[in-house]
């Protein structure tokens, strides 16, 4: 058995991956993969899809779901493009690579970009504190949770301005209050479903209201609200698996579960670093993700002896990213329990042996 500590594309539950697999080969007598996204049988996948996300996160009335292409990636062009409005201006917190690039993109689609808020000086092992958020930008823009870092916004920025929240990495595992928020956007691959797909949950009243200049047809989320998220051919295999996935999810108790499961195994994972002598986490306190746990080895002399034991345990992608270095524990919703514990266990016999 392996144990899927990747930090995407995410491990899904065993059930999602054969019910997926199946539709592959006969779905209404076709493949999955060869459906037109116009027929019925898609149209309904495409409808319970959007329902199912609605119903997971309680999402209120006047807001649509879509789901759209390009990922956090493209998603960084089209929150800064379609929230753009007369001042030009937007507030970033920068807590680390994804967020940098959304500044990035921000600042190439023309808004004047005011970084109120970074950690960069701590190479993005902390949260910032004691935020001031400015009242002369067009909207307010951070990311929720950072998978290269380890680090986890606990609660929602509290602003009276338009708010855009990057959620790729933590969407689906917790409760979130989306009346706070004017645009969401989540790459599928992490607790959603495959790579191929990006959710989008957009707030009715800030489309087309962007004072952009430039405006491409694909990127103006009123397009896609209008035509029902089929502006274009979707990525009907990535969309029929995350309404699987989601299917599942309300199944099993909805994001309020899954939130406590996740709490768990960020508890049991976190207790054993701080008590192991050996280890060390690359983040403190309140800010640590509960997704994405990094560590280190205070001794990397002992990292070739670490490493193979936890790869003849059956764990994968523990590697952590170079940004980091050490080690990488992804724990996305469809991790068990019990593959922590796995973790942990190697982590205290191999103390117990070498400490």
């Amino acid at each position: 058995m392996k144990h899927n500590f990747g930090a995407g594309p995410c491990i899904l539950p065993q059930q999602v991956f054969k019910e997926a697999a199946n539709a592959v080969l006969d779905f209404n007598g076709l493949s999955l993969l060869e459906i037109s996204h116009r027929s019925p049988s898609f149209v309904d996948v495409m409808e319970e899809a959007q329902s199912l996300v609605k119903e997971a996160l309680n999402v209120p009335n006047g807001y649509t779901v879509l789901f759209l292409q390009g990922g956090a990636s493209l998603a960084f062009t089209i929150s800064a493009l379609n929230m753009m409005r007369d001042k030009k201006k937007a507030g970033y917190i920068n807590t680390g690579t994804w967020a940098k690039g959304a500044i990035n993109e921000a600042k190439a689609v023309g808004i004047d970009v005011n970084v109120f808020a970074s950690s960069e000086d701590k190479n993005f092992n902390y949260i910032p504190k004691n935020i001031v958020i400015p009242n002369d930008v067009d909207f307010i823009h951070y990311t929720s949770n950072n998978t290269i870092f380890g680090t986890q916004f606990q609660k929602t920025i509290e602003t009276e301005l338009p708010l855009v929240c990057d959620m790729s990495s933590d969407i689906f595992s917790k409760k979130i209050d989306i009346s706070k928020y004017d645009l969401i956007y989540a790459g599928a691959q992490k607790n959603l479903g495959p790579a191929g797909t990006t959710l989008y949950i957009v707030k009715d009243t800030i489309l087309g209201k962007s004072s952009s200049d430039f405006m491409p047809k694909y990127l103006n989320l009123k397009n896609h609200v209008d035509k029902g998220s089929m502006l274009n051919t979707p990525p009907v295999f990535s969309i029929y698996t995350s309404m699987l996935n989601l299917r599942d999810l309300i199944k099993n108790g909805g994001v309020e579960a899954a939130g406590e499961r996740n709490n768990a195994k960020a508890e049991l994972l976190y207790h054993e670093i701080d008590s192991n002598p050996l280890f060390n986490a690359a983040v403190q306190g309140e800010d640590r993700s509960k997704m994405n746990v990094t560590f280190l080895m205070n001794d990397e002399s002992n990292k070739d002896k670490f490493d193979k034991a936890w790869n003849d345990a059956g764990i994968v992608g523990l590697k952590g990213h170079r940004s980091v270095g050490g080690y990488r524990a992804s724990m996305y919703n469809a991790l068990t329990i019990d593959s922590v514990k796995v973790l942990t266990e190697v982590m205290n016999e191999f103390t117990r042996k070498n400490g």
